[in-house]
Formats: C-alpha cells, structure tokens, sequence
C-alpha cells in the first residue's frame, strides 16, 4: 500500500468516526452515552459517573433518563438511599447493548481505518520544487 506522507503520519491526521443511534429525534445512543454506561459501571452511581467524565449529575442524570426511554428496557437502574446513598448499575440488557455498540465501532472504525488510507494521502499538498 505504501507509506503515508509525513503530513498524515503527524498526530492530527486522522480520521475519527462518531456513531449515533437515533430514536425519532432523539439520539437513544452513542459514544458520550457509552462513556457514561462505563463510567457508571466502574462508579457504581450516576453521581460517580458524571465525575469521571467532567460532567454535571444533572447532565449524566438526562443522559441515561434518555436511554432508559429510547430502549424497551432500561440500561441503567438506580437505588435511593440507603446506607451509602443509593447507587446506580448498569442491568444486563444495559451491558449487552454498550458491549453491542462498542463492537459496531470497533468494525466500523476497522473499515474506516481501511478505506481512508487513499484519501487521507491526497491530503498534502506537493511541496513546490526549487530548481
């Protein structure tokens, strides 16, 4: 295939793909709800999780209320009170459809790595000779 110009290999080339599943006009899924589900998932609250990602609670609390109504079943419950305060956890149907989503971008990312090598070489413009 041969090697990428210099321009491309710099750290900015790249090519970076952003999937998004819609439910009518709302997006049901996608990578800054993904990230959430993993940040909740190794926090074990939403609260935890909005920290991990630099966000509001109220921000990762309309995130997930939005995906728990797109989905027929809810990705994530959570538990008030209690002697820590409650918690929040992904259910299994909610593991399977991130697990699900994270594959969809790793086959999609693979084909686009793979595709995007001709194009991303008529990226540099021919430096202009000197006699």
């Amino acid at each position: 295939m041969g090697e990428l110009p210099e321009c491309i290999r710099a750290p900015m080339a790249a090519t970076q793909i952003r999937i998004r599943i819609f439910a009518g006009e709302e997006i049901a899924f996608g990578p800054g709800k993904a990230d959430l589900l993993d940040a909740i998932a190794q926090a074990g609250s939403i609260s935890g999780g909005a920290r991990k990602l630099g966000m509001s609670y109220r921000r990762a609390w309309q995130l997930v209320d939005t995906m728990n109504r797109c989905f027929r079943q809810p990705l994530v419950v959570a538990a008030t009170g209690g002697e820590k305060g409650g918690g929040a956890q992904l259910t299994d149907f909610g593991r399977r459809m991130l697990a699900q989503y994270r594959g969809i971008e790793g086959i999609a990312a693979a084909s686009i790595r793979a595709g995007s090598r001709k194009l991303m070489r008529e990226l540099c413009k021919p430096k202009a000779r000197h006699p």
